[in-house]
């Protein structure tokens, strides 16, 4: 079975270009794009948060899978991969550009829950876990990708991964499962909450 996605966000071609252009490489990958578009698809009229918007790519794929009703809120810090992503999505009424670090997003935000959380960025994967995951609404996703160690990783890197892993599978208030697929993923769905 050919697990590559078939159905791409009409923007993606564009936002590629735009991030070889800014030398950006961090990108969502194609595989992981079709699960945050399938989730997303799963949360009718939902509210969906993404930590990392980097060019847009991860942005463009939740936006194919939401319906009209749902909402995206995104956060990226670097000015330059943010500008791309909202030059080309910034039409798409469902979706609110954050300009700030994930990190001091998660500490100020103070408003609903998501139906879905993915952290594409170090804050709220392996800084600001605890903030996230309250953002996770009962019965939502937190998903988490690049997983998988890369030649170039810092030795501290695969520890900081062990980490996290480890403290995931400690919660009660999560289930979760990993895959080792695409860039290698984590899914945890939240409980119900008394």
């Amino acid at each position: 079975m050919d697990d590559m996605p078939s159905r791409l966000p009409v923007v993606l071609p564009a936002l590629r270009a735009a991030a070889r252009e800014a030398g950006f490489t961090m990108s969502c990958e194609e595989r992981t794009g079709s699960l945050l578009a399938a989730l997303a698809a799963g949360c009718p009229g939902g509210r969906v948060l993404e930590l990392g918007t980097g060019v847009g790519e991860g942005t463009a794929w939740l936006l194919s899978g939401m319906d009209s009703a749902s909402h995206l809120v995104t956060v990226e810090r670097d000015e330059v991969v943010r500008g791309v992503a909202r030059e080309h999505l910034r039409a798409d009424p469902r979706v609110t550009f954050v300009a700030g670090d994930a990190g001091a997003w998660l500490t100020d935000y103070d408003g609903e829950p998501f139906d879905l959380v993915f952290a594409d960025t170090w804050p709220g994967k392996f800084t600001h876990l605890g903030s996230a995951l309250r953002l996770v609404a009962p019965g939502g996703t937190y998903l988490i990708d690049d997983l998988d160690p890369l030649p170039d990783w810092p030795e501290d890197h695969r520890d900081a991964v062990k980490r996290l892993l480890a403290d995931l599978e400690e919660r009660d208030d999560f289930r979760s499962v990993r895959m080792t697929w695409a860039s290698g993923l984590l899914m945890a769905v939240g409980s119900a909450r008394p």
